[in-house]
């Protein structure tokens, strides 16, 4: 349900509207920056934070050129890339790189607030004869990082569910994820 009218002003919020086409690699802290697209949800639609979880959609679009308009709900991501996979347009899934391929670009992201859990969309994608590859997103490709205080890693952002033609051992094998930015 939409927020009550006379609190709507309350729950807006310009930055969240200037920043809901984003790139991962000029933030700081990204998992604050989701948290924050998260919490705006929440707030709008009355909802307890804690019940909110990411869908994601790969859009058509590599950039900003073809975006039309701010999403509704959540946030449009550009600007990552994929180590040891190949986003595959006509296939509209996670494929082998070609041999040699290390990173590839990847499309832009819908991260959408949603309040169905890991299974729930794992349970739908598999009735749907569809796999699923839960990606790991890093901001580096270096996979280390200091552990914060909330025990995870500061290079972890989040786990991204990507429709794949493989099996997620597949992908796991050959150490696929998703990256913010590379070192070179």
């Amino acid at each position: 349900p939409p927020p009550s009218p006379h609190l709507s002003h309350l729950f807006s919020s310009p930055l969240l509207d200037c920043l809901s086409f984003c790139n991962m690699q000029g933030f700081f802290f990204p998992q604050g920056f989701l948290t924050g697209v998260l919490q705006h949800h929440a707030r709008t639609y009355q909802i307890p934070i804690d019940a909110l979880n990411f869908k994601f959609e790969v859009l058509e679009a590599d950039d900003d050129s073809g975006i039309i308009e701010a999403p509704k709900d959540g946030v449009y991501v550009h600007g990552l890339y994929s180590e040891a996979g190949v986003w595959s347009a006509s296939r509209r899934s996670l494929v082998q790189p070609a041999p040699g391929e290390m990173y590839s670009g990847v499309p832009v992201i819908h991260f959408m607030p949603s309040l169905q859990t890991l299974d729930e969309v794992k349970a739908e994608w598999e009735k749907e004869g569809k796999k699923m590859y839960s990606a790991p997103l890093y901001k580096t490709s270096v996979r280390a990082g200091v552990l914060s205080t909330t025990g995870q890693s500061t290079n972890f952002i989040l786990c991204v569910e990507l429709p794949s033609q493989e099996e997620s051992d597949f992908w796991v094998l050959q150490g696929t994820a998703l990256l913010s930015q590379l070192n070179d």
